[in-house]
């Protein structure tokens, strides 16, 4: 069996308690890392997710506030993971706010900026925040492991598509700019790009259908990929996006 080494590292899941998230901290504590579950607004699922993950010494798991839309934020999660634990060795950023859908005939000149500011603005600043706060902790201890969610692929013409590629790009973009600079310190920076699924709400095949299991991407495909890239199994892989997606229709059972 393959050894991840992530017995006992401590994990920062922000977006905690969407699908991806809740998927990653589960996937993370299965293999005896301790999580803090970052939430913006639903604290009651984190909490409870805290309590879920925090085994019999209730030691394994804790709730922590985190504010897209506040500078600050990012400094004291930060600062909390590694108050509470002693120091913090995965960042996995899945935090994100949807832009507002755009009107299916509407063009791209008539799109209102606040359609597309929310999905452009939150995917860049508040990943830069915290991986500022979180590297620096990792580059002193000579160990680190960090993986920004991107915004998922939607098809090409898709309403609003231009805008979440922006938002890859940017990430993308900042991974590839931080592998020369943190690589030497022993921390690997890496994407994971869902595929055209939906990242907050996972797959279901219509009655009648059955799901091969490279049809979609579900939120348990984006922790497995989330966990060995933030694993010490990973030596290697680093400054890149990965892109999860499926690649055959659901077929009909007959």
């Amino acid at each position: 069996m393959l050894d991840l080494g992530l017995e006992g590292r401590t994990v920062l899941v922000t977006g905690a308690t969407g699908a991806i998230g809740s998927a990653a901290a589960r996937a993370f504590a299965e293999q005896g890392a301790r999580v803090a579950l970052a939430f913006r607004h639903r604290r009651e699922a984190a909490e409870a997710l805290a309590v879920e993950l925090s085994g019999p010494d209730r030691g394994r798991a804790f709730a922590v506030p985190y504010a897209l839309d506040d500078a600050a934020s990012p400094r004291w999660v930060v600062a909390a993971v590694e108050e509470h634990w002693g120091g913090l060795d995965v960042l996995v950023a899945a935090a994100r706010r949807r832009g507002a859908r755009r009107e299916p005939h509407a063009r791209f000149e008539d799109v209102p900026e606040e359609h597309w500011r929310p999905l452009v603005a939150d995917a860049f600043a508040p990943a830069i925040r915290t991986v500022q706060w979180a590297v620096a902790g990792m580059r002193k201890r000579g160990w680190g492991r960090i993986a920004l969610v991107a915004p998922p692929h939607v098809p090409d013409g898709d309403p609003g598509g231009e805008f979440h590629a922006v938002a890859r790009a940017g990430l993308g973009g900042l991974v590839r700019g931080l592998v020369g600079e943190v690589g030497g310190d022993g921390v690997l920076i890496n994407a994971v790009c869902p595929g055209p699924t939906p990242p907050d709400r996972p797959p279901t095949a219509p009655e009648g259908f059955t799901t091969p299991e490279s049809s979609a991407t579900s939120s348990e495909d984006i922790a497995r990929a989330l966990v060995f890239l933030c694993s010490a199994a990973n030596g290697a892989i680093t400054g890149e996006t990965l892109t999860l997606a499926g690649c055959r229709r659901a077929r009909r059972r007959v």
